[in-house]
């Protein structure tokens, strides 16, 4: 098991293992915390607690804003679909502050509400390609949580060693994996060997650590490699996700199906919405 340093980019043995002290880059990751205010997070549970929540798999509690998809048949269409809910032009207008969601436009919007008396966890999964694009956002609210990261695919990663030589403890610095080459700093020496350890990707798990009120956006790596998850070990507390999707660039600008990707988005982004 590993845990993801948002200060380093890297996933990071655990402590007490037999990887402690081990660690590789885990691109794909970007993690905010604080993205709202406690103020903000009460008004908007406030909100969405006086719609409707829709039953949903393994325990969990939905509402949904978007198009209607059928993803067997990959045909999409408005349907009932207004908008999205007016307490998410804030949200959505927050998110141009950050480099990485620069251009995101979210057509869709799922909010999720996990209860540790329902047993709520969602499985191992990836979010669906054909019409859903590069970087998928979530804001998690009134508690903390785990997203968990695995991996399925064949191979090996490449463990590097990193470690403080005077006090032998992991370093808050990256080692670049691509080179064995060590690095000074003015705060302390840090010392990377060049014999990195192999381990099989599927063998591999990282943590990614949600505080409440934190944003994460997932893309790259972790969006197309690494599946995710949340766990019912890690649901201590009523728990609320707010996911937004972005379209693919089939539904983009100069892509198969632009006219439909231009309609919708318009209707998103209206944001009159109520849970379809």
């Amino acid at each position: 098991n590993f845990t993801y340093c948002p200060a380093t980019g890297l996933a990071v043995g655990e402590e007490h293992s037999e990887f402690a002290g081990w660690a590789f880059p885990f691109p794909g990751v970007f993690l905010a915390e604080e993205f709202i205010s406690e103020g903000e997070e009460s008004e908007i549970v406030g909100l969405m607690d006086q719609d409707d929540w829709k039953p949903s798999q393994s325990g969990r509690k939905k509402q949904d804003y978007g198009p209607k998809v059928n993803f067997k048949k990959q045909r999409l269409k408005a349907g009932s679909f207004i908008g999205l809910p007016s307490f998410s032009k804030k949200i959505v207008g927050q998110m141009k502050y950050y480099s990485v969601l620069d251009g995101f436009l979210p057509v869709e919007q799922c909010n999720l509400d996990y209860m540790p008396e329902r047993g709520s966890a969602i499985d191992p999964h990836f979010d669906d390609w054909w019409l859903w694009g590069e970087r998928l956002v979530s804001l998690n609210l009134l508690s903390k949580t785990v997203l968990s990261m695995s991996c399925d695919s064949e191979g090996s990663i490449q463990l590097f060693p990193v470690f403080s030589k005077e006090k032998g403890e992991l370093s808050p610095f990256v080692c670049l994996a691509q080179t064995s080459a060590c690095e000074n700093s003015s705060k302390q020496r840090i010392s990377c060997t060049s014999s990195p350890r192999l381990v099989p990707s599927k063998e591999v798990t990282v943590a990614i650590h949600l505080p409440r009120r934190s944003l994460v956006v997932l893309y790259g790596d972790a969006r197309y490699r690494w599946k995710h998850a949340i766990y019912r070990k890690h649901i201590e507390h009523r728990r609320i996700c707010v996911t937004f999707r972005e379209l693919s660039a089939e539904f983009s600008t100069g892509g198969k199906h632009e006219e439909l990707g231009k309609e919708l988005l318009g209707i998103a982004l209206s944001f009159q919405g109520r849970p379809v």
